[in-house]
């Protein structure tokens, strides 16, 4: 990753986030009733969301990787990071699953919510910081005891 970046960066990721919120905002997903009607089958407007927002993510990145080369901010190559499927990945994204599905939103909607006034999610969100701090502490602890030492 450039550490040189350019001076729009900053401001360029705020504008996209404040889009991402009022987008959310407008197109009611950032009220947890209408997420969990979707998860419970009963309104399917999500699905053509998340579907609008893949296919336009698909199309930027097949164009950005064939004719941009660098991204225009960052200077960063485009390129497919490629992770491995492991248990992480499972774990994390069962507690995600779960999380979700429980509360109603996700965490780029929860901040959108709480913007529009959904204070009562501010449990959400401290349960998705509490759960990311447990993560952390569980992944520094376990990286801790398996590392072994070296003896001089």
């Amino acid at each position: 990753m450039s550490q040189d970046r350019h001076v729009l960066f900053m401001p360029t990721i705020l504008l996209g986030g404040l889009i991402f919120g009022v987008g959310l905002a407008w197109s009611r997903m950032a009220r947890p009733e209408v997420v969990l009607d979707f998860l419970q089958f009963d309104d399917l407007g999500l699905l053509f969301v998340m579907g609008g927002a893949a296919v336009v993510t698909g199309i930027v990145f097949a164009l950005a990787t064939r004719f941009g080369g660098r991204a225009p901010l960052t200077g960063d190559v485009y390129e497919r990071r490629l992770k491995s499927f492991d248990r992480n990945v499972l774990v994390g994204g069962t507690i995600f699953g779960v999380g979700w599905g429980l509360s109603g939103i996700c965490p780029g909607a929860a901040y959108a919510s709480l913007g529009i006034g959904n204070v009562t999610i501010l449990w959400a969100i401290g349960g998705m910081f509490l759960g990311a701090y447990l993560q952390g502490y569980w992944r520094q602890h376990r990286t801790d005891t398996t590392t072994p030492t070296t003896a001089d």
